[in-house]
């Protein structure tokens, strides 16, 4: 028989331990009334039981790799795991039974904890959070289900983290790396279309990759450099407050500043009158202006190499990322491919590469990282499939 009982168990609280200590919250997870379950339940719950069981391994895995705020939510989100293991476990009573493995995409999420990044693991983990099973399972009560949308949510807060700290190097790469695979192979195909021989598809290929990395990495520079020197022109002159005891108050030639910056009329006025105030307050206890704390916080200083970059980075690795995957068309016939075999041969190498880089791209969006990487292979093919076409036509027209 299933115990019918209330379980209750106690969660530290996420707040820091230095402050005030620990403080410990009752959560009550009410286990539902039923009635004997059936083999298909006992089987269902056991499975449930062993997901979470992992799932809260899974956080303190990832918990142990990290400091302060981000190590104190991802044990408290471990915490709730084991509450919800507890839930099952007391749900199944005498049915319990022997600890069995959890589901294949558990176990390759604790992989990717052990193994890789915690950016990797959190976006499989908000993906899998927000699609429980307990949503549409009325053996699950409604306490866990809600907890499971809201760990979805606090997964999707840390994994936006990660992807703010890697978001430009790794979209160079991916993207740069995509470009290649996609226009050589497309060319590749193409010129081997026209029927042409082997030694002209590899001249043809190898001009494709230093015509089209040169091209990324001039584009890559220019935009790179505009962003900056656009950055510069937009920033305020960090000595522009030096200015202000010198202007005449009555002009109030400060609010045009303000509302140049976006400040409605009304706005900008009071801002400026407050600034002259603070301005004659400054004067009449003899504080020098560039002393002034609030002076110091008027205008932060901008680095724009800090917040875009430098050019000549973004460049070379555009150079080298679509260098490296314009490469993977070509090395069949750097071995002595004939045309047909070399284009043969070249569409698996980037099918599998774009397979993979769509399959990245899916996880770190929080996506179904196979549908993806099919969407990355369709794309990718199709435009290969289009030039092969026109290089066909274009070889019966000319020939």
């Amino acid at each position: 028989m299933l115990w019918l009982s209330t379980l209750r168990v106690t969660v530290d609280s996420a707040e820091s331990s230095s402050s005030r200590g620990k403080r410990r919250y009752p959560v009550v997870y009410k286990v539902p009334p039923t009635t004997e379950p059936t083999p298909a339940q006992i089987s269902k719950w056991r499975r449930y039981l062993a997901n979470e069981r992992a799932e809260a391994a899974l956080y303190r895995e990832l918990a142990r790799k990290k400091t302060g705020e981000e190590r104190e939510i991802l044990m408290a989100l471990a915490e709730s795991e084991s509450r919800h293991e507890q839930f099952w476990r007391e749900k199944l009573g005498e049915y319990v039974g022997f600890p069995r493995n959890p589901d294949l995409t558990t176990r390759f999420m604790g992989f990717m904890a052990r193994h890789f990044g915690s950016v990797f693991t959190l976006a499989l983990m908000q993906t899998a959070e927000s699609r429980s099973p307990y949503i549409k399972d009325e053996d699950a009560s409604p306490q866990i289900a809600a907890d499971e949308r809201i760990h979805a949510e606090v997964v999707r807060g840390l994994a936006a983290r990660g992807r703010e700290q890697m978001s430009g190097g790794f979209r160079a790469a991916v993207f740069g790396a995509n470009d290649g695979l996609v226009s050589n192979l497309a060319l590749v195909v193409g010129i081997m279309g026209s029927g042409v021989s082997a030694n002209m598809i590899l001249l043809t290929g190898i001009s494709g990759l230093l015509a089209g990395a040169l091209s990324m990495a001039a584009g890559e520079y220019v935009s790179v450099s505009s962003q900056k020197e656009l950055l510069e022109a937009s920033t305020p002159h960090p000595k522009a407050h030096t200015l202000l005891p010198s202007l005449d108050v009555n002009a109030n030639e400060l609010a045009l500043v303000y509302r140049a910056r976006g400040m409605g009329e009304k706005e900008a006025v009071a801002k400026a009158k407050s600034e002259f105030s603070r301005v004659a307050l400054e004067q009449a206890i003899g504080l020098d202006r560039d002393d002034s704390p609030d002076a110091r916080h008027d205008v932060e200083p901008v680095n724009p190499g800090e917040v875009v970059g430098s050019p000549w980075t973004a460049a070379g690795s555009s150079f080298l990322f679509f260098a490296g995957g314009a490469f993977i068309p070509i090395v069949p016939y750097i071995f002595g491919a004939s045309p047909v075999l070399g284009a043969i041969i070249a569409v698996v190498l980037v099918s599998g590469a774009l397979m993979f880089t769509g399959g990245v791209v899916g996880v770190l969006s929080g996506k179904p990282p196979f549908s993806r990487a099919m969407r990355q292979l369709a794309i990718g093919l199709g435009a290969a499939g289009i030039t092969y076409l026109l290089g066909v036509a274009f070889g019966t027209v000319v020939g």
